[in-house]
């Protein structure tokens, strides 16, 4: 049983929970990412979601993981569509999100969905994820938006049955329409989930350093570290849950002001104000 903030899902029923004033037939979903607009994540997101309304799909023409919040501001962006609809943007999915709610689309979407992607978005990964970047867009809706990170590259369904519910459970009246849902699932068969936990983003050990190698020409190059390791990775933070096989559902915010700190830091300056 799973205790505390936590809750019990039944992935087993996708009966709607949308309002009847936002029916499943109104919805206009738009999915981005940051691992291409042919990842397969995002393509069995997109069929997965066709049962529940129209879909849009605007994302990256190739792998741009670790783009963070970046916008291209020095050249200009081209969207091509692919046979299957898909629009593709040479492009951050910071770009794609932003290019369709300001005027790529005929119509503003109803909820970003960023992903499915392929591996973990904890922690300090939010801070470089193209795909918790994406969702971040799309907070100028006015209504939640999502990203979902598979722990690996292996049980899409699982993700896919997982991302359905939870999805269909956004009208609820709990959720702040200003709240980015972070949501990573364990790469598991549907029937090894031990449910859905609400969680707090842990931390990692600083990255590993950089490696040092040679181009072919002798020259000398460097690629970025590994990851650090786990390390406020207790109960309650989205590690603790994804490692005892919960659903990692963690809402986020895009305020980044130190609140806690202001009082002190009010004080300080009127005493700095003195010397000038």
């Amino acid at each position: 049983m799973v205790v505390g903030l936590q809750y019990e899902i039944l992935f087993t029923n996708h009966q709607s929970l949308f309002t009847k004033k936002q029916s499943h037939t109104s919805m206009h979903f738009l999915i981005s990412n940051d691992d291409g607009y042919q990842a397969t994540g995002l393509v069995k997101l997109h069929a997965a979601l066709e049962s529940l309304g129209r879909v849009s799909v605007v994302a990256p023409d190739r792998d741009r993981s670790g783009a963070s919040n970046s916008l291209t501001l020095d050249a200009p962006l081209r969207a091509d569509t692919a046979e299957n609809g898909f629009i593709f943007v040479n492009g951050t999915p910071t770009d794609c999100v932003h290019l369709a709610i300001t005027g790529l689309l005929d119509d503003e979407p109803d909820m970003v969905i960023s992903g499915i992607n392929a591996g973990a978005n904890l922690g300090d990964d939010v801070l470089y994820s193209g795909t918790v970047a994406a969702a971040m867009e799309g907070r100028f809706l006015g209504r939640p938006a999502m990203a979902l990170s598979l722990m690996g590259d292996e049980h899409f369904d699982t993700a896919v049955h997982v991302a359905l519910s939870l999805i269909q459970r956004l009208e609820n009246p709990a959720i702040d329409t200003k709240l980015l849902l972070n949501i990573n699932i364990p790469d598991v068969p549907l029937e090894q989930l031990d449910g859905i936990e609400i969680t707090r983003l842990g931390n990692r050990h600083k990255s590993q350093p950089a490696i040092c190698s040679k181009d072919p020409r002798g020259r000398v190059i460097y690629w970025v570290g590994p990851v650090g390791a786990e390390q406020d990775a207790g109960p309650g933070t989205d590690f603790y849950a994804v490692n005892h096989n919960r659903v990692s559902v963690t809402p986020m915010q895009v305020d980044l002001t130190a609140h806690s700190t202001l009082d002190n830091l009010n004080q300080w300056a009127l005493e700095l104000g003195n010397e000038f």
